[in-house]
């Protein structure tokens, strides 16, 4: 990933570009296969996305669309990607140039002189020439490609250009007939990695485990959510990832039966259980993680039939992914391992098959069972083709993370259930021949929990 780290001052007063070559290698690559996938007399536009104001004057920290990523590997703001299929294959890159002032101020831009050869190129220019580049480069281009989820951002700028190529009829200039949509191009593409981005991968989820050990041994009653929060993303930061995929959830109590609880303002107590869904980004690749382990060490008598029942419908999901398996077959799979749970303990009541038919289970099980992983947390790709689930294919990477959640609001439910918030998550590659379990390395079952933490927290000893 080129960031604004990888320039570095030399003692010449010259600058030395490192480059993180493997990820523009990368994004070569992609550009190559998505040139295959287009038609002849084509172009494609990717931005990378604007810096954001937080208040007054202080920006959120940059993170470029990853679309413009992954064709990339170049993440400045304000820059735009143009790809032109035409008799011969063109990749220009439309970006900030270099500007003393603002760069003493605002950091090291990359500039127009060294893209080209530093982003594997064949032109560059500077984003305030873009308008006169890009419509002269559409004269005459058929198929216009860009996100149609992004429609705000390109059609004033397209409106501009068409005017400005059909004002040109006379001289045998023509407009492009064909505004098309990339995403249901580029998003089937990044649905399926590559070795290199499975690398990568394996990478996040690797940190993203040490980052869920540190939670498990920072947690303490007393201590507030967000300070196990501090401890899980400093590991992640020491491990190698300079930032999270997504806002950081450590969930104690009841918290953890709010989905999407990101507030981490809560103290722990010791009878609790901690729902901590993290993940680290590594190159522009994300790890999501769920763990729940208690505060004192031990699981309550409730708290451990409830996780032990999670985690027999996690592990049989699991096992249900290879290819040719429908994508919700995990999910069904959890729906009756819970359901028949959930009525052996006595939180439901009824034959398990009509249950499931009316869905009763969603009192405490209100998700689905996992989502495509990637370059985001909720990555891309279609779910169903033609209206139906489809396939697990090798190169797909999902997670699988049910759970159970019993909201202390509930009537007719026995004290001792209420507030049990339970969810486990592992990232799971599909392979050739079944599954591989990318965030493998961190106790799962109520003993190794038990035994991990009584050995490693130093709080509980």
């Amino acid at each position: 990933m080129l960031q604004n780290d990888s320039i570095q001052s030399a003692s010449n007063g010259h600058s030395l570009i490192q480059p993180a070559d493997r990820m523009i290698a990368m994004a070569k690559a992609h550009r190559h296969a998505l040139f295959e996938k287009l038609p002849e007399n084509s172009a494609v536009l990717v931005a990378s996305g604007h810096e954001q104001i937080r208040n007054r004057d202080v920006e959120f920290p940059f993170r470029p669309e990853s679309d413009f990523f992954y064709l990339t590997g170049f993440s400045e703001p304000d820059s735009v990607l143009l790809l032109l299929k035409t008799s011969h294959n063109q990749s220009i890159v439309f970006l900030r140039p270099r500007d003393p002032e603002q760069e003493t101020w605002q950091g090291r831009r990359l500039g127009v002189e060294l893209a080209p050869a530093i982003l594997k190129i064949d032109q560059a220019w500077a984003i305030e020439e873009m308008d006169e580049q890009v419509a002269e480069s559409l004269e005459n281009i058929q198929h216009l490609y860009f996100s149609f989820g992004q429609l705000s951002t390109w059609m004033e700028p397209v409106e501009q250009w068409m005017a400005t190529l059909k004002s040109k009829v006379r001289k045998g200039v023509s407009a492009p007939t064909q505004l098309c949509d990339l995403d249901a191009i580029i998003h089937e593409m990044r649905l399926i990695k590559s070795n290199a981005e499975i690398d990568l991968m394996r990478e996040a989820a690797r940190i993203s485990v040490a980052g869920h050990l540190a939670a498990m041994s920072s947690v303490a009653a007393g201590k507030y959510e967000f300070q196990v929060q501090a401890d899980l993303e400093a590991a992640f930061m020491q491990q190698g990832s300079q930032k999270v995929a997504f806002n950081s959830i450590v969930a104690s109590g009841d918290n953890a039966c709010i989905l999407h609880y990101t507030e981490n303002s809560d103290q722990m107590g010791e009878h609790q259980l901690v729902l901590v869904d993290a993940g680290a980004e590594f190159r522009g690749y994300a790890g999501d993680i769920t763990t729940t382990f208690p505060v004192s060490g031990r699981f309550t008598e409730e708290q451990k039939k409830l996780y032990e029942l999670v985690y027999k419908a996690q592990q049989a999901a699991i096992e249900t992914i290879k290819p040719g398996v429908g994508y919700n077959e995990p999910h069904q799979q959890v729906i009756e391992i819970l359901t028949a749970g959930l009525v052996e303990i006595g939180l439901l009541n009824g034959d398990v098959s009509e249950l499931i038919k009316d869905e009763a289970y969603r009192a405490f099980f209100m998700h689905g069972t996992g989502h495509w992983l990637g370059m985001d947390v909720h990555d891309v790709g279609s779910y169903k083709v033609n209206g139906c689930w489809r396939e697990f294919e090798p190169g797909m990477v999902v997670t699988v993370e049910p759970g159970l959640y019993i909201d202390p609001g509930m009537d007719e439910i026995d004290e001792c259930w209420k507030g049990i918030g339970i969810r486990i998550e592992d990232d799971v590659l599909v392979t050739e021949s079944g599954c591989e379990v990318l965030t493998k390395g961190l106790p799962r079952t109520v003993e190794a929990i038990e035994q991990w933490m009584s050995e490693h927290n130093p709080n509980l000893k």
